[in-house]
Parts: C-alpha cells; sequence; structure tokens
C-alpha cells in the first residue's frame, strides 16, 4: 500500500476540516438568526429535503457506483471513451435530475409532508416550509453535478478541490445569514435562496478542474451507453446500500416534527456535531479508499484489497473513538458554547445536548459504515449492502416504534426526541456490525495481527480521557452562566487536555504511530 494513500487521506481530512468548520460557523450563524422557533424548524426541513437526496443520491448510491466504473474505464479503456462515459453520465444525470426538480417545485406541498408530516398540523410551518423548498430543492441538481465532477477528481487522484467545493456552498449562506436576511422581513426564504446559489456555485467552481484532465465535454443523454446503463444498475440497491443512516435520520426528522416545537433543529445540531468528526475522519477516508479499492479489485489484488481495508478501520477506532467519548461527556458545554447565543436560549442548549449524547453513542458505527461499504462498492456489490441496511432500518423502525412512540404517545419521556437519536445509534451499530461480518466471511477483510492489543489500548486511553473532561466540565447550568468568550476559552482547555491525555495515555501503554502507518 503506497504512503501516498495517507497523504492523500491526511490532505483530504485537513480540508474536509476546513469545510466542516465553515459549516459550524454556518450552523451558528442560522441559530443566532432564528434560534429554536419554528421558522427554524422550517428551514432546516427544507434544507434538510435536498441534503437527504444528496446523501443518499449524489454522495451515496451515485458516487459508489461511479467511481468503481470510471475507474475501471481508466484501466482498460482508452481516454477517448472514458471521455465518453463521462460526457453521457453528465448528460443523462442531469436531464433526469432536472425533471425531477420541476416536479418537486410544482408538488412542494406534498414533498413536505411526505418528510416532515406533523406540520400539517401547524399550518404556519408547513406553508413556511412550501415556500423554503421552491427554493432549496434544485440544489439536489447541482450539487448532483458536483458529485459527477467529485468522482471524476478523485479517480484521478485530486482530492483537494472537491473537498473545498462545500466550504464555497457554506460561505454563501453564512453571508446571507449574517449580512443580508436580518434586513429581510422574511429571513427564511433569503436563505433558502442562499442554498440555490451555494449549489450554482460548487459546480462553477470544479469546471476547469475537470477542463485540466480534458474530460469535460458537451454532456449528452446516453441512456443507451453501456457504463451509463451500468452505472445506473448499481446505483438501484446502492440507493438504500449506502445511506442506512440517512434513511434513519430521515424517520428522525419525520416523528420529531409531531413532537414540541424545536425537536427538528434540536436533533439537527446534534447530528451536525456528531457528524463533525465522522466528516473529517471516516468520510474523508473512504473518499480516499474507495479509488484505491476499485482498482486493487480491477488489477485482481486481493491481498492489497484487504490491506488498505484493515488499515482504514485502524485508523477510524484511534481517531473516532475518543472524539465519541468527548462528544458524549462535552454534549452540554459544546452546544452552549456553540449555539448558545442570540434566541438560542438555555433550554434550548439542554435539548440538543441530550441529542448530542444519544448520536455520540452511534459515531463509532457510522463511522465503520462509511469504510465498510467501499469493500462492497468497490468490487461493485451493492447487493449485500442493501440487505443489511434493510435490517438495520429495521430494527430503527422497531425501536422507535416499540419504545419511543408508545412513550411519546402517554407523555412518559422528557426529552422524546433524545430516545430518537438513539435509536439510530443503535441502528448505526447494527449495519456496521453486519457489514463487517460479510467483508469477514467472504475473505475479502483478513485483519492483519495486533488487532486486540490495540483495542485494549485505544478504549483504556479513552476511558481515561473521559473521567478527566468529566471533572474539568462540570455542569450545563455553570456553563450558561459563563460569559460566551470564558465558554470559548474553557472547552479549548477542556479539548487540548482531554487530547493530551488520551494520546499520552495510549503512548504510555505502548502505541506508536508507526501501527498506523499503511
Amino acid at each position: 500500500m503506497s504512503r501516498a494513500l495517507f497523504k492523500s487521506t491526511t490532505a483530504l481530512g485537513l480540508m474536509t476540516l476546513v469545510s466542516r468548520i465553515t459549516g459550524l460557523v454556518r450552523d451558528v450563524a442560522q441559530a443566532h438568526l432564528f434560534g429554536g422557533g419554528p421558522v427554524a424548524d422550517a428551514f432546516l426541513v427544507a434544507y434538510k429535503i435536498p441534503n437527504f437526496l444528496r446523501r443518499l443520491f449524489a454522495e451515496g448510491a451515485f458516487s459508489q457506483s461511479f467511481v468503481p466504473v470510471i475507474s475501471e474505464y481508466r484501466q482498460r479503456h482508452t481516454e477517448a471513451e472514458t471521455k465518453e462515459l463521462v460526457d453521457g453520465v453528465a448528460g443523462t444525470l442531469g436531464l433526469a435530475l432536472f425533471v425531477v426538480s420541476v416536479i418537486a417545485v410544482i408538488a412542494a406541498p406534498v414533498v413536505v409532508w411526505a418528510f416532515a408530516p406533523g406540520f400539517k398540523t401547524s399550518g404556519p410551518r408547513h406553508a413556511i416550509t412550501v415556500e423554503m423548498l421552491r427554493f432549496t430543492f434544485p440544489y439536489i441538481l447541482f450539487v448532483s453535478l458536483t458529485a459527477l465532477g467529485t468522482g471524476v477528481l478523485n479517480s484521478y487522484g485530486r482530492f483537494g478541490p472537491p473537498a473545498f467545493t462545500q466550504v464555497l456552498s457554506n460561505l454563501v449562506l453564512i453571508v446571507a445569514a449574517v449580512w443580508i436576511a436580518p434586513h429581510f422581513a422574511e429571513p427564511g426564504l433569503v436563505l433558502a435562496a442562499a442554498v440555490f446559489v451555494g449549489g450554482v456555485v460548487q459546480v462553477a467552481y470544479q469546471i476547469p478542474f475537470v477542463m485540466r484532465l480534458r474530460l469535460l465535454g458537451w454532456p449528452r443523454w446516453r441512456w443507451d451507453h453501456e457504463g451509463v446503463r451500468r452505472i445506473a444498475r448499481l446505483m438501484v440497491p446502492g440507493i438504500l446500500g449506502s445511506s442506512m443512516a440517512q434513511v434513519s435520520l430521515l424517520l428522525d426528522t419525520q416523528i420529531a416534527s409531531f413532537l414540541a416545537t424545536g425537536s427538528v433543529t434540536w436533533m439537527y445540531f446534534g447530528a451536525r456535531l456528531m457528524e463533525f468528526p465522522q466528516g473529517v475522519f471516516s468520510v474523508a477516508l473512504a473518499t480516499v479508499i474507495l479509488p484505491s479499492l476499485s482498482a486493487h479489485h480491477a488489477a485482481a489484488a486481493p491481498e492489497r484489497l484487504s490491506a488498505t481495508l484493515d488499515w482504514a478501520l485502524k485508523l477510524v477506532l484511534v481517531m473516532v473513538l475518543p472524539a465519541a467519548v468527548a462528544l458524549f461527556v462535552l454534549a452540554g458545554p459544546l452546544m452552549a458554547t456553540i449555539f448558545g447565543h442570540g434566541r438560542y436560549g438555555a433550554y434550548d442548549v439542554r435539548m440538543s445536548s441530550y441529542a448530542l449524547m444519544a448520536y455520540s453513542l452511534g459515531l463509532l458505527g457510522f463511522s465503520f459504515v462509511k469504510v465498510l461499504a467501499p469493500g462492497y462498492f468497490s468490487r461493485q456489490d451493492t447487493r449485500t449492502p442493501v440487505r443489511i441496511s434493510l435490517i438495520s432500518l429495521g430494527l430503527n423502525i422497531g425501536l422507535n416504534l416499540v419504545f419511543v412512540a408508545p412513550m411519546v404517545y402517554f407523555n412518559k419521556l422528557p426529552a422524546p426526541h433524545a430516545f430518537l437519536a438513539l435509536s439510530t445509534s443503535i441502528s448505526a451499530c447494527a449495519n456496521s456490525i453486519l457489514l463487517y461480518r460479510g467483508l469477514r466471511v467472504s475473505g475479502v477483510l483478513r485483519p492483519a495481527p495486533g488487532w486486540r492489543a490495540l483495542i485494549l489500548r485505544i478504549v483504556g486511553a479513552g476511558a481515561a480521557m473521559g473521567l478527566v473532561l468529566a471533572w474539568l466540565a462540570g455542569s450545563t447550568t455553570r456553563w450558561l452562566a459563563m460569559t460566551s468568550w470564558t465558554r470559548v476559552g474553557h472547552l479549548t482547555a477542556c479539548i487540548a487536555v482531554g487530547g493530551a491525555v488520551y494520546f499520552g495515555t495510549l503512548f504510555a501503554s505502548g502505541g506508536r504511530l508507526r501501527d498506523l502507518r499503511p
């Protein structure tokens, strides 16, 4: 396994970190503008609908179907044939999504009802969401074309530019939320329009980089092209197989729409903070290894494919487990420091911290799914992940129906949205376990020696860090009484000390950087 893979992962992780930081600033600006009220709920649903489809379709099934096929074309076909594939996919994908976007804009009331049925009982939230969705839904067209450009660039080892595209979209929303929306009578609609503009900016930014590879031509409808049809066939089951987590989060939103006003917002911010380390480490790592795994499969090198997966799993465990512990212990301080400003009050901070604690319990599961799924997709096997995702999705629905729904109905839960998040976390862990088992049974993944010792070291270091952080943090009430800059200082100190304790304990117990080198 080349060291270039390690360098690419590091570079992409840093670029993704910039994207996540700007995304966090975007969420802070949004929380300051809307608080946890009905307009916030409405915007988040209107924003989550295209983003759900983006993760389900553009970044999920499409990317995981397109990258293996284009990697194969690079290995076995000419440059002209590869360009023809890209042109055909761009034209076919673009026209299909344009038609879907037009239909969704016309049928926006129905779409909102499908994603947030509880809003129908509260007229204002439903009406505002419909208006916003007509601006936000076309974002799926632009972001899917962006995903096409990302797949092309990643296949050629260009990871930096695609990772920066989301930064541009975040900056557009930040400018709109801070400097433009407050001057309008309906700031939510301004922010919704900014989502549309951000999508256009993302596509425009990637065009020059694809042109340098001489792969940018006129998009054409090419349903008859063998590669286009193969990508479509792989996508059909991949839509479920790659995105169980997104479907689970959608179910959370649907049920939360029936709960108290603010529930959708609390769960959204909890999920956003959980996704921060997941995006920086797991998503970046999965993005880098998919082209490599696809190339190993095309070159008939199963040993290298297994070694790449094994290395990726070790890296996820080392980096994500302490992040999960920190998110759980510091849930209150994090929410108070990052979002506890403007209209986002103490009650909102506490409710969203409960959601974050529940999501943090599934962070390892979410992250392992991101890394294990490419082990199937790189071999163009989308059927197995579908079966596994359906099992996990059924578990999530079952937990919600058996435990959460009755307690919500009889008003026995003080924070029912947190139990929705917990159900999603449990199903994500089940998904990762079943994916791992499938790769082991089929012989695709053969773990290298040293796993038992590594797990013991990581668990011990994570426990030590958790105890120190719990002692340093104290109660959420204490944090809410601090000034904003005092919170920032205390949180920075907690993170620094926690990181030092974790890595210091890991080193003292025998862990070394060479254990994680590819």
